[in-house]
Formats: structure tokens, C-alpha cells, sequence
């Protein structure tokens, strides 16, 4: 089974949201929406399965109890909630991606596919486009570092996929600000990164396979810019110890985006640009042990690196996660 997740504060009449209900529908996929307390209490839509708040507290997760409200965090019940209902991936996106009809393709757990390991940071969108752009969460420092990349084709397992948007893509407020949009990125590609190779990725059109639902946790004490970031900081450094890559492929989405206030953008992403590349430096240098039984495990160190260097803010993020697991636990993980 294959569940659809959005978090939402627009209505139900919202046109991309009655799209996804649709396609949903006519691809066997389950589509769970989590609204927030800015959502419409009247939100009703058809072939989608709506957690208002109140449904969300009633769910016996101990974590809807705790996270905050009107974040984007409250996405973690939506990722709960599927796979207490036994779905085997999860695809999560945003309200102003729209699907192509790619999207609703088949995902695979293994591909054949170019592998590049070991060379640090990777600006994963010049392999994508010719046109000088980066990811969001990218650091600034390394814009404009060229690099050689040598890759060997093989087949590896990528319980963790990103796709990318087309026209408005997942930049940051500093590329916004200095270049040209739209963006259109190449089609029919695919790379995956291995252990030491390093990308950000978000939460707008991404895939993940059951045994990578722990890492879906999403940071709450952490400016909003840079919650799916630092989740993914985190994801893949626990991912090389599983033997896992992380694939990367062309868009299945564009995005038409919701109205952003570009300044704000780029306050809330000073801490992203100001910590990123130390962030990772510091994940990398972070013993932890390897094999998938240690997930867990490796989620509470990595998450307190966070909090003892402040880059997390608040140390009631350590008993977040901590529920979090004990919330995966009693479903059997």
C-alpha cells in the first residue's frame, strides 16, 4: 500500500488539493491531508482522509500531544498515522506542487543507477540543469567550487528518493533574490548518492520505503526553512550506515508557489546559512553504529549533536524524538 501525505491550511476547495484527492484515487493511493488550527473547520473533500487537530489528538500518538501548533512539524502525525495503517511508502509533498503524470509512477526499492560516493558535498542540480542554481540548504561557501565527479553504475537500494520540481524549484531565498526563475531541469535522470556524498533534500516530492519512516522526523525547534533540511542532514548520514543511497531524480512535480515574503524567506534561512556546511562536518565526525537495527539509536545521538551545539534551540526536541520512537515502537517498528 502507497499513502499520499500533505499538511494544508487551505481549503477544501483548493485546486491542487482536489487534483491529488483525484489521482489519488485512480492510482490506489491512500491520501491523508493534516490540517492545523488555521486549517477551515470546514474542510470536507472527497477521497481524502482529513486529520483535523481534534482527530489528530485522538489517535493515542503521545507525539500529536506534543508538538506544537500552526508548524509544519505537525506533518510527523500524518507520516504516524500511515504506517500504523501498514502502507510500505509514503510520498509527501506540498500544496503548491503539482503532479505530472509521472508522479503516480511505480517506486522502486533498488535501481540500477549512477552512484557517486565519497566526495563530500554535491550540488545534485548541476547534474540536472546547465543553469547555474542550488538547492536549498546547499551551503553558500561552496556555490561556485567545481568539482570532477566520478561515478560507478550499480544497483543499490534507495529507501529514500527525492524528486525535483520544475519551474519554481526548492531554492533558497539568496537564489531568489539574485537569479532568474523559472527553472526547467532535464528529464529521464537518476543518480544516487552513496556514503561521504552529500545533498540536501526537502519534503515536497519525496518518497520513502517503510524501512526509512524513522528518519521522516521532523524538527520542531528549528527555524521553519530548515526543518526538512536538518532532517535530511540526519537522514543521510544514518543512511550510509544502513548501506543505503539516496536517489535523486528528474522532476515528477512543478510548482506553482504559494505567496512567499522573500525577506522572510531568507531571515528564516540565516541559520542554514550561517551553519549548514558546520552541521554536516559535525554528523560526519559522529561515531555511530551501523546496520538498520540501530536507527533508533543513531536518531537520539544525532539529534542531541544538535541540541548541545544550539543549533536546535530547545532541548524539549530530545523528548519529541524520544516519543517519537516509542510512538514508532508501539506500532511494531
Amino acid at each position: 500500500m502507497q499513502s499520499l501525505i500533505i499538511t494544508s491550511i487551505a481549503g477544501s476547495n483548493n485546486k491542487i488539493l482536489n487534483q491529488y484527492a483525484k489521482e489519488a484515487l485512480e492510482n490506489n493511493t491512500k491520501f491523508i491531508l493534516i490540517g492545523d488550527k488555521k486549517t477551515p473547520e470546514t474542510f470536507n473533500l472527497e477521497s481524502c482522509d482529513y486529520y483535523s487537530i481534534e482527530r489528530q489528538e485522538q489517535q493515542n500518538f503521545k507525539l500529536s500531544q506534543s508538538l506544537p501548533y500552526n508548524h509544519y512539524a505537525r506533518k510527523n502525525i500524518g507520516y504516524l498515522i500511515a504506517a500504523k495503517n501498514g502502507t510500505e511508502i509514503i510520498v509527501e509533498t506540498d500544496d503548491d506542487n503539482i503532479p505530472y503524470s509521472e508522479f503516480w509512477n511505480e517506486r522502486k526499492l533498488y535501481h540500477q543507477v549512477k552512484v557517486l560516493e565519497g566526495s563530500n558535498w554535491i550540488n545534485i542540480y548541476n547534474l540536472f540543469t546547465q543553469k547555474k542554481t542550488w538547492t536549498r540548504g546547499f551551503p553558500l561557501e561552496l556555490i561556485n567550487e567545481k568539482k570532477n565527479i566520478q561515478f560507478i553504475e550499480k544497483e543499490i537500494q534507495c529507501p529514500i528518493q527525492q524528486g525535483l520540481a520544475d519551474d519554481n524549484p526548492d531554492v533558497d531565498a539568496a537564489f531568489r533574490l539574485t537569479h532568474e526563475l523559472p527553472v526547467k531541469f532535464n528529464k529521464n535522470l537518476s543518480f544516487a548518492l552513496g556514503k561521504n556524498a552529500i545533498s540536501p533534500f526537502n519534503s515536497q516530492n519525496t518518497t520513502w520505503f517503510r524501512k526509512a519512516f524513522p528518519l521522516m522526523y521532523l524538527p520542531s525547534y528549528c527555524s521553519f526553512r530548515m526543518t526538512d533540511i536538518w532532517r535530511s542532514f540526519i537522514a543521510q548520514r544514518i543512511a550510509w550506515t544502513c548501506d543505503w543511497g539516496i536517489l535523486y531524480h528528474s522532476p515528477t512535480v512543478y510548482q506553482e508557489r504559494n505567496e512567499h515574503n522573500i525577506l522572510n524567506d531568507f531571515e528564516q534561512e540565516i541559520p542554514g546559512y550561517l551553519n549548514n556546511f558546520k552541521i554536516m562536518d559535525a554528523l560526519c565526525n559522529l561515531e555511530l553504529k551501523t546496520g538498520e537495527e540501530n536507527i533508533f539509536d543513531n536518531l537520539l545521538k544525532c539529534y542531541s549533536l544538535m541540541v548541545e551545539n544550539s543549533w536546535i534551540t530547545n532541548k524539549n526536541e530530545l523528548e519529541l524524538v524520544e516519543t517519537w520512537i516509542l510512538d514508532l515502537k508501539k506500532i511494531g517498528f
